[in-house]
């Protein structure tokens, strides 16, 4: 891929998140989290260890802005969520420490069913205007 069309892919790319509303910024976070882990795994089961920190840090990135952008007051779930949050938190870490392919791939097996939760709870949800800039820049990261 040419360096021109690179930047017009990310240009298209940051144009569809600043577009996007909180709700499918959720579902966004989530799926590109599953996408890391996935990724991370794969890249330490080949033993590259550059890409699989890479994968893993943007991974913790996004569960920071996930716990960060979680209202305690809206729910009484939240305090669960937030624990499962700092749960993948230290997991994160541990399995890029670790470089632990198969830890990573259990915390890959946690979040996919919380990635399909959001996106069928967000399908019956309208959207708002309101923006969440910090949400935005966590979709960034590693392509």
């Amino acid at each position: 891929m040419t360096y021109a069309l690179q930047n017009r892919r990310a240009r298209f790319i940051s144009d569809g998140v600043a577009a996007a509303s909180p709700q499918t910024l959720l579902v966004l976070l989530a799926d590109r989290l599953v996408l890391d882990l996935g990724r991370a795994e794969a890249a330490q089961r080949a033993g590259d260890r550059e890409k699989s920190n890479t994968q893993l840090q943007h991974a913790q990135a996004i569960v920071a802005e996930l716990d960060a952008a979680l209202d305690h007051d809206a729910w009484d779930g939240a305090a669960g969520l937030a624990s499962l949050y700092r749960y993948l938190q230290r997991e994160l870490v541990t399995a890029n420490l670790t470089r632990d392919a198969d830890l990573t791939a259990r915390l890959r097996e946690v979040v996919e069913p919380l990635a399909d939760a959001w996106r069928e709870a967000v399908s019956g949800v309208p959207s708002v205007s309101t923006t969440v800039p910090s949400m935005r820049s966590a979709l960034g990261g590693t392509a």
